[in-house]
């Protein structure tokens, strides 16, 4: 045999050995509950958001290392000088699913989805930045025209804004300002994402979905960025129970979990493999308090159970995940905040609360009826509410039920205020503290305490409009104030991000939003 056809041999033989012996570029996720849906515009929820940032994209992504915006459909931007108009340079490139081409039209089409009020979003808001965004969604314009969006071309969009917004860019990585495929929504309606309709943009497309066992994503051979997409899939796990995770993880079923069970915490702490991972997280654990149902419609008491629990007994003794207590609504830091610490973070005023129930007219709890707390179906969620009815009890002698529904159906008990005091969390849709305290004004699709206060109102729309970050705060902490003596969240605790990430994952970096692109993701 010749030397060149030995050669030539060789390296065919060391080309199937390659192929043969290489890792599957299938990425396993634990994903928690199972989505309510994959309709950027109508979902709220992370279960549901870890999918859509990896089946669509926006005009722009994030680094997944420094959290700042890159381009995503759009390759390009300009910015006028008083910091209200974009135009933004679609990629010639960017294409749907099915080929066709995305286009400044499918934004304008997408953005005015979400603000039509038949859509119904509780993400509508976020189109509140665009100029008129608000009053089409009230119903106060009919004529969409008169929003602040213009296509002066197919790759060209241009964008104006009610007020001035520094982190507009970053905003836009959320899934409400996602583009969804106009042909596809108006011929299959309600069923548009299913799998055998579905079209999106992003590096993946929806290959499967077994309710309650799996979302299958693929490679998108369109996404204008292939060529960096490693994975070949993306399998995403709707389980609920941490103990079911953490045994798949460790047969390698799994390799990333969606949190860790928290009698196991003490024992992957002391783990020296890599795989556990714990940084902080921008979101708040609470209970949402609706102020319609009494006697939770009563000031006093929602103060009174508030002050009664002790929160560093909760996070050291029942979450047990290095979580600091809550003793304000907004994580501190986010963005450059630091909210004052209004609320106890252990039992130091319990005889306050006593007082303010007495108050109330329930001395030591008699004839306050029993708290309902509503959470969905979770051990861990289970616990905490278990300890904060014992803190009632023992604290207040106020009496409370606990009763747990399933995801799909605890979002909807939620939504329509069927409920006295619910389990909640809100992580950062951006790095900014308007994202948790916007979401609290009157009507906003995402506050189910159905409260509402004109001053608080007002000090948000001051914000909006102000550039002086250092006034900003103050009118950020001025609401706090207003959100801690009103009480229509209850918070309990900061957020600790923790899970189990498999060191054969590469491309994955912590970050206080929790934000993974897998398109930077791949297998050794």
């Amino acid at each position: 045999m010749r030397r060149s056809t030995l050669l030539s041999c060789l390296a065919f033989s060391l080309g199937i050995s390659k192929l043969l012996f290489a890792t599957p570029q299938v990425l396993n996720i634990g994903n928690g509950s199972e989505p309510k849906d994959l309709d950027p515009h109508t979902v709220t929820g992370v279960p549901e958001s870890q999918i859509i940032q990896n089946l669509f994209e926006g005009l722009v992504s994030k680094d997944p290392q420094t959290l700042k915006p890159v381009g995503g459909v759009a390759e390009s931007w300009k910015v006028s000088k008083d910091g209200r108009t974009y135009i933004f340079k679609i990629r010639k490139n960017a294409k749907w699913s099915n080929g066709d081409p995305v286009t400044s039209q499918d934004f304008i089409f997408s953005w005015k989805r979400l603000l039509d009020p038949q859509t119904a979003s509780e993400y509508a808001y976020q189109g509140y930045y665009i100029r008129g965004g608000r009053d089409f969604n009230l119903g106060k314009v009919k004529d969409s025209s008169q929003l602040g969006l213009k296509a002066p071309s197919p790759e060209t969009l241009e964008v104006v804004l009610e007020n001035p917004t520094p982190y507009f860019l970053s905003l836009l990585y959320h899934h409400s300002l996602y583009p969804v495929h106009q042909t596809t929504v108006q011929k299959h309606q309600m069923r548009w994402t299913r799998p055998e309709n579905i079209v999106s943009n992003g590096p993946f497309t929806l290959q499967k979905w077994e309710m309650n066992k799996v979302i299958s994503l693929q490679k998108s051979p369109h996404h204008w960025d292939a060529p960096q997409v490693k994975l070949e899939g993306v399998n995403y796990y709707p389980i609920e129970k941490p103990e079911t995770e953490e045994k798949l993880f460790q047969v390698k079923k799994l390799h990333v979990t969606g949190t860790v069970p928290t009698e196991k915490i003490a024992y992957w702490t002391k783990d020296n493999s890599g795989v556990f991972r714990r940084h902080p997280y921008l979101g708040t654990y609470f209970y949402w308090m609706n102020v319609t149902r009494p006697p939770i419609n009563n000031k006093l008491v929602r103060k009174a159970l508030a002050l009664a629990i002790d929160r560093e007994k909760l996070v050291k003794f029942v979450v047990k995940g290095g979580q600091a207590p809550a003793e304000f609504f907004t994580p501190p830091g986010i963005g450059d905040f630091h909210p004052k610490a209004l609320l106890p973070k252990d039992g130091s005023r319990i005889a306050e609360a006593k007082k303010l129930l007495e108050q109330a007219g329930f001395p030591q709890g008699k004839g306050l009826p029993s708290i309902e707390i509503l959470y969905n179906t979770s051990d861990a969620h289970k616990k905490i509410a278990e300890a904060i009815q014992q803190m009632w009890k023992e604290n207040l002698g106020v009496q409370a039920t606990l009763y747990n529904q399933e995801w799909k159906v605890f979002l909807d008990t939620q939504h329509s205020h069927n409920y006295m005091v619910s389990r909640a969390g809100w992580i950062a849709d951006y790095n900014d503290p308007n994202t948790f305290l916007d979401m609290l004004t009157t009507g906003n699709g995402n506050n189910h305490a159905a409260w509402s206060n004109t001053s608080y109102d007002e000090l948000i729309a001051k914000a909006a409009k102000e550039k002086s970050p250092q006034k900003r705060n103050q009118l950020f902490q001025k609401a706090e104030e207003i959100l801690l003596e009103e009480l229509p969240v209850l918070p309990l605790y900061i957020y600790t991000r923790i899970y189990l990430l498999s060191t054969d994952v590469q491309g994955w970096y912590e970050n206080v939003e929790d934000v993974h692109p897998l398109k930077y993701v791949s297998l050794k």
